[in-house]
């Protein structure tokens, strides 16, 4: 699953990669150009690739983040931090995140 972000120019200022997959949706890559952050744009990007994962037949999604990469986004919108990793890289964590998706199927 590829979904763009584009500008009144059609240049591409944000993006989701998502593979699905036996039941899930994995968020692969999440990027939304720095001066956009802040707008929403994450999350109507997220919400989209959710609601087509349901639409595919998943029940659930997850993602892998670092603590610099801002994991409170996720956890915002409903996702439960179920493993991380110390020092990964070195100074920092790696967090694993899921999300059910049975409420979006109701």
């Amino acid at each position: 699953m590829f979904l763009l972000l584009r500008d009144s120019k059609e240049k591409v200022v944000g993006g989701l990669e998502g593979f699905i997959g036996l039941g899930w949706l994995h968020i692969g890559t999440l990027w939304i150009a720095e001066e956009l952050r802040g707008d929403g744009y994450g999350k109507a990007l997220l919400l989209v690739a959710e609601q087509e994962a349901v639409k595919h037949g998943c029940l659930n999604v997850y993602v892998f983040t670092y603590s610099f990469q801002a994991p409170e986004f996720y956890q915002y919108l409903g996702y439960e931090v179920f493993g991380e990793l110390e020092d990964f890289p070195p100074g920092h964590r790696r967090y694993f995140l899921k999300k059910s998706l049975q409420k979006t199927l109701s």
